[in-house]
């Protein structure tokens, strides 16, 4: 609706241009003309639709200018904002004693001339000068910001942390938090926070519950840890996923993405963002078994094939017992015959003591 309306009005504007532009042709050639109504009108005719090629390059200039806009940070068009002002103000000051000096009337044209263009200069200098030495303003207007932290020299980007859904839900952050593991500041941005909220209020219980367990952890660690926890109002509209937002958000504090999502993890890796994904180092710190080791280990059920057995570690990691099938149910020792471990998980291959030993 704003595009129409914006090319309308460049057509309308030029049309009327057109047809009262007809009056400064001189007298001679006016009376040369037979029909002024009709010269008036083609002249409109013409006028419009150069306006309105006008006006659609002015409509297209005018959408990018807003895209970009509405990708600048909060605290950039704040910060820009207030340089304006402050160059127009010492615009307004440095400019106000030229119209006070005596200029003859044939150069009246200079005092407008350079006001505007004086206005326009220093007014661009304030806004450079605010972009990139005026960050420190936002301490006084709001000192919980991410760049205002970053000013401050309490959030070092290498150290910081940003958190994702899955791994608020998953709970482990809490523990790694008590443990002392997890260093920095810890930045949970607006949309994953939205992100949580909506799996809280879903239709199906599963995926309420866990919502609401998230929110609980994510309450609990900001009650105890209120100085390293930030919520930003970070926000990306053109961008659909929370995914996606993630990357954008890390690259841009040049953080780390905290995670236990494994498609995030590596996606976030090709994008060249550094990921801590808590199950590599859950994978880390499990117990290494080596071929030849032994497991005392409970067979729960049968496995793909049929052969196989199925049991699992306390730690929840999948053994995979071949000739293990008939003891499903039973306890039995193991021999490890292999291992895989990937971020995804891990699996033990092993062969029952007997059938090992035979």
């Amino acid at each position: 609706m704003l595009d129409a309306i914006i090319i309308f009005s460049f057509i309308l504007l030029a049309a009327g241009i057109g047809y009262y532009s007809t009056d400064i042709i001189p007298y001679v050639t006016l009376d040369r003309v037979t029909n002024l109504q009709a010269l008036r009108f083609i002249v409109a005719v013409f006028a419009a639709i150069i306006g309105g090629a006008v006006g659609l390059r002015f409509q297209t200039g005018y959408r990018r200018l807003e895209a970009q806009i509405r990708e600048l940070p909060l605290e950039v068009i704040l910060t820009r904002a207030i340089g304006l002002v402050i160059g127009l103000l010492i615009a307004n000051l440095m400019l106000a004693p030229l119209f006070l000096l005596p200029i003859p009337a044939d150069f009246g044209f200079i005092k407008p001339l350079v006001a505007v263009v004086g206005s326009i200069v220093l007014a661009y200098t304030g806004m450079n000068l605010a972009d990139t030495h005026g960050r420190g303003l936002l301490r006084l207007i709001n000192p919980n910001t991410v760049e205002t932290m970053v000013v401050e020299g309490t959030l070092k980007p290498a150290s910081t942390k940003v958190l994702d859904t899955s791994c608020i839900i998953d709970g482990r952050i809490e523990t790694l938090l008590e443990t002392g593991f997890l260093e920095g500041q810890i930045i949970v941005p607006q949309f994953v926070l939205q992100e949580l909220q909506q799996v809280a209020d879903a239709n199906k219980d599963l995926k309420r519950v866990r919502g609401r367990r998230g929110l609980e952890i994510l309450n609990r660690i900001k009650e105890a840890y209120p100085d390293r926890i930030l919520i930003n109002p970070a926000d990306y509209e053109d961008i659909p996923t929370v995914d996606a937002k993630l990357v954008r958000f890390a690259q841009e504090i040049n953080g780390t993405l905290l995670t236990n999502d494994y498609n995030l993890s590596k996606v976030a890796s090709v994008q060249k963002v550094p990921v801590l994904n808590v199950n590599d180092l859950v994978n880390a710190v499990r117990p290494s078994y080596l071929p030849g080791d032994y497991i005392d280990l409970k067979i729960l059920k049968e496995g793909k094939e049929p052969s196989q057995g199925i049991g699992y570690l306390d730690d929840g990691t999948m053994v995979v017992v071949e000739e293990g099938s008939s003891y499903v149910g039973g306890e039995i020792r193991v021999v490890v015959t292999s291992a895989l471990q990937t971020s995804a998980g891990r699996m033990i291959f092993a062969k029952p003591q007997a059938s090992a030993l035979a």
